[in-house]
């Protein structure tokens, strides 16, 4: 992340001083004038976190209200509304250059917070370090960072897996996933895996409908060298044979600069998908997959406590 986007401790001083006038505000407001007061150019307000939920700087400053209310310096008067409490004034008129975890943890209710949190073994454990690489995130972006390391040697493997597979079964594979991706449909026997009975290239077609009047054709090539043009051109022409508009090639190494160049440039569709985009999709669709476990994270039905104010 460019260091425009401030973390969640660097919002904590600058959150105390906008709330320093007594009033309540929203957490909207709030998300929006740590925005301003950073400088943050309309990408930077707007760039989301890696699932898509929420916005960076929203995320950040809505962990920097929570630690700050841990430690009683700001209280939630009502629903989505913040103010500063007497508490947090008397940080501020000390006059604070920056507040972090460690400074927190003078209040004994921060303390509690972050061993459960935390769950820490010795008060030691409790102080983060300011130094450490994750001090700069928030607890949601650390989850999901971990999620995207746990998926990408996921990833990995699976391309070391299906390297090791014999050919018809890649060639049976890559039929299984487009079908899964929803191709054909819930047609039956949609897929049609050509094996060695056929000639020019073509391992699977898939019917997009009832009569086969709109088909897929496919190749797939188990290869640890890059592919290029001639192949790709060489699939292109083996598409006439079965009156194919639309084909799918399927490689587990990289094309070339030119072969794609080449699809982008002839009439006929032909989608190009290297290994790490099979990898990835394999786990998207679940094909040579399984769940190994599952985290529920929960938020507050906020619809809940409508009538509670």
């Amino acid at each position: 992340m460019p260091v425009a986007i401030p973390d969640y401790e660097s919002c904590m001083v600058p959150l105390l001083k906008f709330l320093a006038d007594g009033e309540v505000h929203t957490m909207k407001e709030l998300a929006h004038r740590m925005a301003d007061h950073f400088n943050l150019t309309d990408d930077e307000r707007q760039r989301l976190l890696p699932s898509g939920q929420q916005t960076y700087i929203n995320n950040r400053v809505g962990w920097a209200k929570s630690y700050l209310k841990n430690a009683g310096l700001l209280e939630n008067p009502s629903r989505g509304k913040v103010r500063i409490t007497h508490e947090g004034r008397v940080v501020l008129a000390e006059g604070p250059t920056g507040i972090n975890c460690e400074y927190l943890m003078k209040y004994p209710s921060f303390v509690e917070f972050w061993k459960q949190k935390r769950k820490p073994t010795t008060l030691e454990a409790e102080v983060p370090q300011e130094d450490g690489p994750d001090m700069d995130r928030t607890p949601d972006e650390a989850i999901e960072s971990a999620y995207e390391d746990i998926r990408g040697a996921l990833a990995d493997d699976l391309l070391d897996q299906v390297m090791n597979c014999n050919p018809t079964f890649f060639e049976r594979l890559v039929l299984d996933l487009l079908i899964a991706m929803g191709y054909g449909g819930a047609l039956p026997e949609s897929g049609t895996h050509l094996g060695k009975s056929h000639d020019g290239g073509i391992d699977g077609i898939i019917n997009e409908d009832k009569l086969g009047l709109d088909i897929i054709c496919v190749q797939a090539k188990r290869w640890k060298d890059c592919v290029g043009r001639p192949i790709v051109q060489g699939f292109a022409g083996s598409m006439e044979s079965h009156r194919a508009k639309k084909g799918v090639l399927i490689s587990t190494s990289t094309f070339s600069r030119d072969a794609r160049e080449f699809v982008d440039r002839i009439e006929r569709k032909i989608v190009l998908i290297d290994g790490q985009q099979l990898a990835q999709l394999m786990i998207d669709y679940n094909v040579g997959v399984a769940t190994a476990r599952t985290y529920t994270i929960k938020k507050i039905d906020t619809d809940y406590f409508m009538d509670a104010e």
